[in-house]
């Protein structure tokens, strides 16, 4: 049987930390699904297709790793993934207490839903998408911060929006 693992998220867009704690995640786990959330409540930078593309181009080199969106609740695409871990990358302490919030709901919803907290490497401990996408659009390089596909993205975004 293969342990599948879930990195759930927004990704907009994904970031150098996220890929760190993927590939991290399919170091320990037969599968990785990266799995951004389809939330039509929010406004996200990049629609859901052009994420799924930006993961699958900046994944593309770990072979355990396939993308696949989901909406509703996390605990009902664990269970049809048949899944045995949700990995949550973690930068501080602030991001500790809202994911210990959700994978207690979660594991409340389903009882077999354990969620693994992985810190993120210290170089990426400050790097949010909101940061990235804040000194984007305001026409500053982040192609430390990124893949260089994201980093091309974002900079057609704003010049479209800008």
């Amino acid at each position: 049987m293969k342990r599948i693992a879930i990195c759930p998220g927004s990704f907009d867009p994904i970031t150098n930390g996220h890929i760190d704690v993927i590939k991290r995640t399919a170091e320990l786990f037969d599968g990785v699904i990266v799995a951004p959330l389809n939330n039509p409540s929010k406004k996200p930078l990049f629609s859901l297709e052009e994420k799924i593309e930006l993961i699958l181009n900046c994944t593309s080199d770990i072979p355990n790793v396939k993308v696949e969106s989901f909406s509703g609740l996390l605990t009902d695409f664990f269970a049809v993934k048949q899944a045995i871990v949700v990995v949550k990358g973690l930068r501080a302490v602030s991001d500790y207490e809202n994911e210990l919030q959700m994978a207690v709901g979660n594991r409340h919803l389903n009882g077999k839903l354990e969620t693994l907290f992985m810190p993120t490497s210290t170089e990426f401990s400050y790097l949010s998408s909101s940061m990235v996408k804040e000194v984007a659009s305001l026409g500053k390089t982040v192609e430390s911060w990124v893949h260089p596909i994201v980093s091309e993205a974002l900079e057609k975004k704003y010049r479209k929006h800008g």
